[in-house]
């Protein structure tokens, strides 16, 4: 049995009757949907129409969000259904990032991820799901994708159906018949904060705190004045929003009603543990790869300053893991129920592994046990996969396009040997003539990466979207910023071994640099629309 859902949308009538029986049978908080309808306009007034699309979980074939789960929360059923186990989430909020349909949300009140399991609890008592039996025109059919007899595939072989997004891969099983690109497709139709109801636009609940803007609070008499402006009325002030009635007058399609925004769900936390997981593997990799290669020759003292300030960064990154989960209490579960698919629990092992080298090495560093080599080799190569697991990770997010560049784990571990050498630099007081020219190397492979992951012809729509943000949109001033006081004026001192400015003030810069762009980077694709 291969169970799949459709959506007639010749017969939907947009009544959300699908919705309030999915938030009644599974008691769903407020703000938050697990299936939700989408109004979309089109046409310029007053020759216009409305679409209406019902979304939801498609169940896909190959699910990201089970892929990505660190823990096994989400699975299979034998059934095809997607199912969940709130008991195992840790609420890494992953899913929600690999999810490309925006299926996903946080239970304001469990604390867990949650989102439509097509009512498993009922189709193991031989019911239908809720949503199918309220909808008055039986615009919802769900059956036996598998089954040549079944409805569902009769109407799936006959019938001119589309899914959304079908270029990510993940085979959805939920179709579409009359399935219009303008709702279905959310760049088509792009959200904004003046509509009737925009206060969705902000986050509504447990996601209120992570919207990235928050849309001016309107009282009633603003709503009347806003639905005179959109019909070119002019208000009592004797203005006109022209915001509005230019958007009416082009016939571009409109949002004018969605589910609520969850807004930046990976915030600084994310950014940061990046940036103290690159100074931790960083400064090891510079240190032992410069010991084995004669580049450094280090004291006692500086040896063992070097391996405390990795684990002191390796501990600040386990705390921003822990702080970013929504159920703190639960992250051993990463090392206790791994999945073995999730990069999110192969970097845990990592990061345990390369800090239990560092103990090791520490208390060697005070007891003299002997040289260690073989031990420092694996520490070596721990650091080298602790530093750029994260690129792989973000490659397991299918619904952010901008990090699914291949260049990503080189970059990673180019912002950890620059960051690993700067920490030397602060930490020795001093840089040697081979790191300097070889972070300068570093630093044009690093800009080198920025300007094909930004500007190449091969990004997506969504990843051209967040491409523009940061060089020409809301980030851009503190993209560039980094660039050119972090990046560009870096390589010129190291280059050209001018020291008009002190060593520290450069490296600190250099640090403070691939920070801005880390947390740019995390956060720039949020902002993209998935439904």
């Amino acid at each position: 049995m291969n169970l799949g859902f459709l959506i007639d949308n010749r017969k939907c009538i947009g009544c959300h009757a699908c919705t309030v029986a999915c938030k009644s049978e599974h008691e769903v908080p407020i703000g938050v949907n697990r299936t939700w309808v989408k109004y979309v306009e089109m046409g310029a007034y007053p020759d216009t129409r409305r679409l209406f699309s019902v979304l939801r979980c498609n169940h896909c074939e190959v699910a990201p969000c089970v892929e990505i789960c660190p823990t096994s929360a989400l699975y299979t059923r034998d059934n095809g259904i997607v199912d969940f186990d709130t008991q195992r989430c840790i609420a890494c909020k992953s899913c929600m990032q690999a999810c490309p349909y925006d299926a996903l949300y946080i239970d304001p009140d469990a604390r867990v991820a949650e989102k439509c399991n097509f009512c498993a609890h009922r189709i193991e008592i031989g019911l239908e799901p809720s949503c199918v039996v309220v909808c008055p025109e039986e615009a919802i059919v769900f059956g036996d994708l598998g089954s040549d007899n079944s409805k569902i595939s009769q109407l799936v072989a006959n019938e001119s159906v589309t899914v959304r997004k079908a270029e990510k891969g993940t085979e959805p099983k939920l179709y579409y018949i009359n399935g219009d690109d303008a709702s279905l497709n959310p760049s088509e139709a792009q959200p904004h904060d003046q509509y009737l109801w925009s206060e969705q636009y902000k986050g509504v609940g447990h996601f209120a705190r992570f919207a990235e803007e928050k849309a001016d609070e309107k009282d009633s008499n603003d709503l009347l004045i806003q639905l005179a402006m959109e019909v070119g009325t002019k208000t009592d002030n004797g203005h006109t929003d022209q915001t509005i009635v230019d958007t009416l007058r082009s016939g571009d399609p409109r949002r004018v009603y969605d589910s609520p925004s969850k807004g930046i769900l990976w915030g600084w936390e994310v950014g940061g543990y990046i940036w103290t997981k690159a100074v931790a593997t960083g400064l090891f990799m510079v240190a032992v790869f410069g010991q084995l290669t004669g580049w450094l020759d280090l004291t006692l003292s500086q040896e063992r300053m070097v391996l405390w300030t990795s684990m002191i960064f390796l501990v600040l990154t386990g705390c921003l893991l822990i702080m970013d989960l929504d159920q703190h209490k639960r992250f051993l579960y990463v090392l206790l129920r791994p999945n073995w698919t999730s990069w999110v629990a192969k970097g845990a092992f990592l990061i345990t592994g390369f800090g239990a080298v560092l103990a090791l090495l520490i208390l060697d560093a005070y007891i003299g046990l002997g040289e260690f080599i073989a031990l420092k080799l694996m520490g070596l190569i721990l650091a080298l996969l602790s530093s750029l697991y994260t690129a792989f990770l973000l490659a397991q997010a299918k619904g952010r396009d901008l990090w699914l560049s291949h260049l990503a784990p080189f970059q990673m571990v180019i912002h950890a040997m620059l960051a690993g050498g700067a920490g030397m630099a602060l930490l020795t007081g001093g840089i040697t003539r081979e790191l300097a020219f070889t972070m300068s190397g570093l630093l044009l492979f690093n800009l080198g990466i920025f300007t094909i992951e930004l500007t190449s012809s091969r990004l997506t729509d969504d990843a051209r979207t967040a491409a523009q943000m940061i060089l020409k949109g809301r980030y851009a001033k503190h993209f560039w910023a980094s660039v050119l006081v972090g990046r560009v004026v870096p390589l010129i001192i190291l280059f050209s071994g001018q020291n008009t400015i002190p060593l520290w003030i450069v490296m600190a810069v250099l640090l403070a640099g691939i920070l801005v762009t880390e947390h740019i980077w995390i956060r720039a694709p949020q902002l993209i629309a998935l439904s």
